[in-house]
């Protein structure tokens, strides 16, 4: 795959190599008498010295240039590597939150009579409080963004203790779903992360996309002693009558990109009626 990575191959050894050898023929072929026979062996030896000092003085200033060039593509490759995280961050910020303003919105606008009106209320309600939610994160993370060396408090890392939590947002957007966890020792950080990442990109999708419908969450360990974690978001379908709010069609490309990260391996597609998400992710850390 190319990666622009610069190469570098010296270009002063083949011309000091081609020269030494030019004179040793020269130095073979040409018969001298006399004190040139002493002279001449001389000068070629210094000449060799001086061709061969030429060739290393030229790959140092050569292999200093391959340095440079190859510091400043690295840079350009972290950056390019930060920014695509930072694009993920504010994917995962930005579009579960507006994603169930938008859902809960949605359902709330469905209802009518005296019911009705008080789940509108409700609804007002969970709408203000993500929100303020999604905007004190965001104003957060930019305020990490605009000054590198701040002491902001950034969001602690997401774990497998906070699954709960995000089931009950789904729940709080109109969502019937449920949680099957297990109890699971020595998973690492980052692996916790990414489940949490999948659970919230798959809930998000499925309010968008199927609306107030059922959803199941499931985590399990790979019973083979692998050491990996399966995490399984499946729906049954969109609700009868609704209508799907797609998003801008990145989540789940950008979660491939984040499963596939750590070596694991994500599928989505149909599922029965509904739709389903399976992410199967490898966790060395894990006996």
């Amino acid at each position: 795959m190319e990666t622009g990575r610069p190469t570098w191959r010296s270009r002063a050894w083949p011309v000091a190599w081609a020269l030494l050898a030019l004179l040793v023929a020269a130095l073979m072929t040409v018969g001298v008498q006399g004190s040139t026979a002493r002279v001449l062996p001389l000068v070629v030896v210094g000449i060799a010295v001086l061709v061969t000092g030429w060739a290393v003085l030229r790959t140092r200033r050569e292999r200093r240039a391959h340095e440079d060039r190859l510091a400043s593509w690295a840079g350009e490759r972290a950056t390019q590597a930060e920014r695509l995280r930072i694009a993920g961050d504010l994917h995962d910020l930005v579009s579960h939150g507006l994603g169930l303003i938008t859902v809960r919105a949605a359902v709330a606008a469905r209802l009518s009579g005296p019911d009705g009106r008080a789940e509108q209320a409700r609804a007002l309600t969970d709408i203000e409080a993500v929100s303020r939610e999604t905007t004190t994160e965001l104003r957060r993370m930019l305020t990490v963004l605009r000054t590198p060396d701040s002491a902001a408090a950034l969001r602690p890392a997401e774990s497998l203790a906070d699954l709960p939590g995000l089931v009950s947002a789904a729940r709080g957007a109109g969502l019937d779903a449920t949680l099957d966890l297990p109890s699971l020792d020595g998973v690492s950080p980052g692996v916790q992360l990414t489940v949490c990442a999948v659970v919230r990109e798959a809930l998000s999708n499925t309010a968008r996309h199927a609306g107030p419908t059922t959803a199941r969450v499931v985590v399990r360990s790979d019973d083979g002693g692998s050491g990996a974690v399966t995490v399984t978001v499946a729906d049954d379908g969109p609700a009868a009558g609704w209508e799907p709010r797609p998003g801008a069609g990145h989540g789940l490309d950008g979660l491939r990109e984040r499963v596939t990260a750590i070596g694991g391996v994500l599928d989505a597609g149909p599922d029965g009626a509904g739709f389903a998400v399976v992410a199967r992710l490898p966790d060395g850390a894990r006996p």
